[in-house]
């Protein structure tokens, strides 16, 4: 009985630290109650947070408890009690730090689940409303083409101004190539 009790044990340690390290290594963390998703709908929003370079983990609350404290993600005990209620599923990004909240959120815009209960931007906690607010922001390819675009913006200009410069050059020299040959 007692080998038994200390297999179960160990499972848990080993289970508690798979998920302090990837708490550790995750950009974001969000946490999200499942609770009315089919098995289907789970392995389908899973597979789809996996290719945009993250994880959709399902695991006890007390398990998240302690990989939070020893991954140093700080949450209150108010905030544990309120948050960390019913089934918890934990979305981690890896890559990049929105992709896998705006899938989780385009889910939610679906099916009406899962729905956000609270997450970590780095360390700094954030309330499910935040998070909700960091699942609009734009994805980095549109944020970068965004960025190249602006840059580009000016150089069109001054190509702009340039050719319009010459243009006006070539319409005066016509102009008094007329007048002299009148």
């Amino acid at each position: 009985m007692k080998k038994h009790d200390k297999t179960a044990r160990e499972i848990k340690e080993e289970k508690v630290q798979s998920l302090t390290e990837k708490f550790a290594r995750a950009k974001t963390v969000t946490f999200a109650d499942y609770r009315g998703l089919t098995a289907n709908q789970i392995a389908d929003l899973r597979a789809k947070i996996k290719v945009a370079g993250g994880e959709f983990l399902v695991e006890k609350n007390n398990l998240i408890k302690l990989s939070l404290k020893s991954s140093g993600h700080k949450i209150s005990k108010d905030q544990q009690e309120t948050h960390l209620v019913g089934p918890t599923a934990t979305v981690l990004a890896y890559d990049d730090e929105i992709a896998p909240i705006k899938i989780t959120s385009e889910s939610n815009k679906t099916l009406g689940l899962p729905i956000f209960k609270f997450g970590f931007f780095g360390s700094d906690f954030l309330e499910s409303a935040r998070v909700e607010e960091i699942s609009k922001i734009p994805s980095k390819d549109v944020l970068r083409a965004k960025v190249v675009g602006s840059l580009n913006a000016p150089i069109y200009g001054i190509i702009s101004v340039l050719g319009a410069n010459l243009r006006n050059l070539v319409y005066a020299l016509n102009a008094i190539k007329e007048t002299k040959s009148q």
